[in-house]
């Protein structure tokens, strides 16, 4: 029953996410057993990058249509290493639960304000450490700042501002915050929290006439970790109640943390009052890996989940990927799956065979490469010439085109932000980092640009 009832789960996905996100991830999992009583689904993975792939990313959907077919309104999912001895199995599910249980009836005992105890309040993943961070010149600084304030929370760079593009490395950092600082302090009331479930919770409170509760929540922690908060930006009331929170817990010296895909000053819809206090701290940003830091990390992801990963085959794969670490994982993390169940060993053939791409031959930066001979090579593909790249022109078009070309001298060469943007008419250093992360997002999220880079970025390399 229990075989058939996933069977029929996986072609429901399969219609809603596509059969190759299920042939890629979802056929390399099983539904071990599933508990009426407790409402509970024992889900089993070949390797821990598939569990913690599924886990991050599938399980509000396997709730839902996992839900529906067995028939249950609320279910809870636990995924199980495959790799893991029954024994350890037992004991760590046994442990979960029992948190689980720990939780709910804290939930229920009621108070005139309930404020929940630091640990049903932290929320923090205990795999994202500093141990497990790969530290290269793109992150060094944000890395450095993170530890100092995992050290010294509250009066070491408070507040503390990580700006990245999406899969860069900022959520890690923030999470690894949070276990340095309860490693320090098991005492501390330390709350992660993503901006857009802020902003949910604080219009479900205003709906329940429950506003008081939702700030206390904030008001009490010793560390708030605030993640992607350019969503406070989207409603004004939500920006009054977090710029009293943050007043609150800045004034009795607590430590926050903020992480976000747009600095501060450039952040749309951000008031004043906000954006200055974002400023009031430090405010450090993590840029996309060179070759050298995404062999590292393939390599360091692979040895944490027990597998051996060649380094020719870390080289393709990190060449494959030069975005996202986020990407850059998940590139691994098929490669590793589809190895396990076609019972072979990891090899170049394999990642081709599942990336479905050739490696592109890395690109380091040049402090003597012409900047006019890059630009060139991107005006080849597009009516416009160089000076109006330099224009003061702001069209669409024109504008995709000049961030293209200032991604691609960033990546060639080892210019500052001033003097590119000096090369473009003057432009400032605002500008520049606009134009950057903006091309970064749009990079990662298209793979037709994607390949469009890696054919300019080989034209570039080859001509003289």
């Amino acid at each position: 029953m229990v075989s058939n009832i996933w069977d029929d789960f996986l072609t429901i996905i399969s219609q809603e996410v596509g059969s190759r996100v299920v042939d890629t991830w979802f056929k390399a999992v099983t539904l071990r057993q599933w508990d009426a009583t407790n409402q509970v689904a024992y889900l089993e993975a070949p390797n821990p990058f598939v569990k913690d792939w599924i886990k991050t990313n599938y399980v509000p959907l396997i709730q839902f249509h996992l839900g529906r077919l067995l028939q249950v309104h609320e279910m809870r999912v636990i995924i199980l290493d495959g790799r893991v001895s029954e024994k350890e199995t037992k004991e760590s599910t046994a442990v979960e639960l029992t948190q689980k249980k720990q939780t709910v009836n804290t939930q229920e005992s009621s108070s005139i304000i309930r404020v929940a105890p630091a640990r049903s309040l932290s929320q923090i993943n205990k795999g994202y450490v500093f141990d497990t961070f790969v530290v290269g010149p793109h992150n060094c600084m944000a890395y450095a700042a993170a530890c100092a304030v995992s050290e010294k929370p509250g009066s070491t760079y408070n507040p503390l501002y990580i700006c990245s593009s999406s899969g860069l490395g900022k959520t890690h950092l923030l999470h690894a915050i949070g276990n340095g600082i309860k490693m320090h302090n098991c005492k501390s009331t330390v709350l992660y929290q993503a901006a857009d479930r802020f902003v949910h919770e604080f219009v479900h409170a205003i709906r329940s006439d429950k506003v008081r509760q939702f700030n206390a929540k904030y008001q009490h922690v010793d560390v708030l970790l605030m993640d992607d908060i350019q969503f406070i930006s989207r409603g004004e009331r939500t920006q009054e109640a977090f710029f009293q929170i943050f007043n609150t817990l800045y004034e009795a010296r607590k430590q926050i943390v903020f992480s976000g895909d747009t600095l501060p000053q450039n952040m749309k819809g951000l008031n004043e009052g906000l954006q200055s206090r974002f400023l009031w701290g430090l405010v450090t940003d993590i840029q996309t890996p060179d070759l050298d830091t995404r062999i590292a990390i393939i390599k360091k992801k692979a040895e944490l989940g027990q597998d051996l990963v060649d380094d020719d085959v870390a080289e393709f794969i990190a060449s494959s990927v030069n975005a996202s670490i986020r990407e850059l994982e998940g590139a691994l993390v098929r490669v590793l799956a589809f190895a396990t169940l076609t019972k072979q060993k990891v090899s170049i053939d394999i990642a081709q065979k599942v990336l479905g791409r050739v490696a592109v031959a890395e690109v380091r930066p040049c402090s003597t490469l012409d900047l006019d001979h890059i630009i060139k090579n991107v005006c080849r593909r597009y009516p416009y010439t160089a000076e109006e790249l330099k224009s003061k022109n702001r069209s669409k078009d024109l504008a995709f085109v000049r961030h293209l070309a200032i991604f691609l001298i960033k990546k060639f060469t080892d210019k500052s932000l001033r003097d590119i943007g000096k090369f473009f008419g003057g432009r400032d250093h605002a500008t520049i980092v606009h134009a950057l992360q903006k091309m970064e997002h749009n990079v990662a999220a298209s793979r037709s640009l994607q390949e469009l880079v890696s054919q300019i970025e080989n034209e570039i390399a080859r001509s003289p």
